[in-house]
């Protein structure tokens, strides 16, 4: 806190308050940013120098506090006086005990939340939840299943819950809403999501800090294991045998285990046949790209959140034009926020068609480290599980160094997590392979050649 000072002789009715905060911020930005970020903001009172406003949404929050600090610091404390402080409530949280919302205006504005923690990080995303997650013809079953689950965890017959589809068609968000429904209505349950990247990383440093038995009881301990794309433990074979001595103690201590992956268990080549068989204990429910109908109101969802009003037309027109991702259409309706906010520009049809045909044309192809592996070693004729082994073959090490060339060139992965994919190398040895390839590419016109043919074909295959 801030030593007390004597604050300004201020009016006590906040709505007039934050009008005089209004016109001074109205001189300071466009019309339409001041329309699409300020005038949805409600007061709603003040004690002493602290003004609590309510905001439409989370979004509208980081919008505001990663773009309009500065601004209403200064504001706040040329109408309040040099004490002011301003308290955020989002609209959808209004229970203080679950929002306590008072924020101090600084050089940055922090939002803390007062709520028992558990003494971990349970890594679920609260944002995610069952109201904010659109259902549809693609999504019933999936939707269904994990609805029980989160009333009665451990005790349906979907244990484990296997959700698998495509990318962004909501698998993440709709079993955190799982892990969230949990935590609301069992507190006392231990919850955690993580990814199986994350997992593996976790599991390399227990090994190298010889905390392997401290590892493996923390996820024993779980009341509820949420891993989210289960095929990256492909060509994992000790991850994967640990990841199965953890499932058998939870399930058999009636624990509940979600699982999510990018295609069938069935389908999960190098998975070990332990685990996927365990997989299909339960139930295995798809999620397939939403019809026209979602499309349209995951946007009007989205919209309403972000606090923006469109005609009807421009949410068909959205819909007609993204029919393949989620992500997508909420991307599509961020840059249009971003472009007429920034821009100072109205959101038209033109502007529409404009962001539409941007999102489209940069679209970003679905390659991951084990696409990459497996046209490498299908170009070079070398077996995948060659290129995780230790062997120093000349043929497979220029494999191994191409394929972890193109990991760093095409994915967003660290070294570290790259290394991990290729038989738990270190990040220097990645750092060593790009080098070389680098090298070569430059003084060798047919490995110029080789690497292009291979990423082209890459890239086709993940579209």
């Amino acid at each position: 806190m801030l030593e007390t000072q004597t604050p300004k002789k201020v009016d006590l009715n906040s709505e007039k308050i934050w009008n005089n905060c209004l016109t001074n911020i109205k001189r300071n930005v466009s019309q339409m940013t001041f329309n699409t970020w300020f005038l949805p903001i409600k007061p709603i009172d003040i004690n002493n120098s602290t003004l609590k406003v309510l905001l439409p949404s989370q979004f509208f929050w980081e919008w505001i506090d990663e773009h309009f600090n500065s601004l209403i610091h200064s504001t706040i404390t040329s109408v309040i006086g040099p004490d002011a402080n301003l308290a955020y409530i989002i609209a959808d949280e209004k229970d203080e005990e679950h929002n306590p919302v008072f924020v101090k205006q600084e050089k940055a504005v922090k939002k803390s939340v007062e709520i028992e923690k558990p003494d971990f990080e349970t890594y679920i995303n609260p944002r995610y939840t069952f109201d904010n997650f659109i259902k549809g013809e693609g999504n019933q079953l999936a939707r269904a299943a994990a609805g029980a689950i989160g009333d009665n965890p451990g005790g349906t017959s979907f244990n484990p819950l296997f959700v698998y589809g495509g990318v962004g068609l909501g698998k993440t968000h709709l079993v955190q809403a799982i892990g969230n429904k949990i935590i609301q209505n069992f507190p006392l349950k231990k919850a955690i999501y993580l990814s199986s990247d994350i997992f593996t990383i976790e599991f390399v440093e227990a090994i190298q800090s010889n905390k392997v038995n401290e590892f493996s009881n923390f996820y024993r301990s779980m009341d509820v294991l949420i891993l989210d794309d289960i095929q990256f433990l492909i060509g994992k074979e000790k991850t994967q045998d640990l990841f199965f001595h953890i499932f058998n103690t939870l399930h058999q201590s009636g624990k509940q285990i979600i699982l999510t992956s990018d295609k069938p268990p069935k389908d999960l080549k190098g998975m070990d046949d332990r685990l996927i068989s365990r997989f299909q204990w339960g139930l295995s429910a798809d999620i397939q790209p939403p019809d026209f109908e979602t499309r349209n109101a995951i946007l009007r969802r989205k919209a309403e959140e972000f606090g923006l009003a469109l005609p009807t037309d421009i949410f068909e027109y959205i819909a007609s034009h993204i029919v393949s991702n989620i992500r997508e259409l909420e991307g599509c309706l961020i840059k249009l926020l971003a472009n007429a906010s920034l821009n100072s520009k109205k959101i038209d049809f033109d502007l529409v068609k404009t962001t539409v045909k941007e999102i489209a044309t940069s679209r970003q192809v679905n390659v991951t480290i084990e696409n990459i592996t497996s046209v490498v070693c299908s170009f070079l004729n070398v077996g995948e599980d060659k290129i995780r082994d230790k062997t120093r073959k000349k043929e497979v090490v220029l494999a191994r160094q191409i394929a972890m060339f193109l990991a760093k060139d095409l994915t967003r992965s660290s070294l570290k997590t790259i290394g991990l994919h290729f038989g738990g190398r270190d990040h220097s040895t990645v750092i060593h392979a790009c080098t070389s390839v680098e090298k070569n590419i430059i003084v060798d016109e047919s490995m110029k050649e080789l690497v292009k043919k291979i990423k082209e074909k890459i890239e086709l295959d993940s579209v």
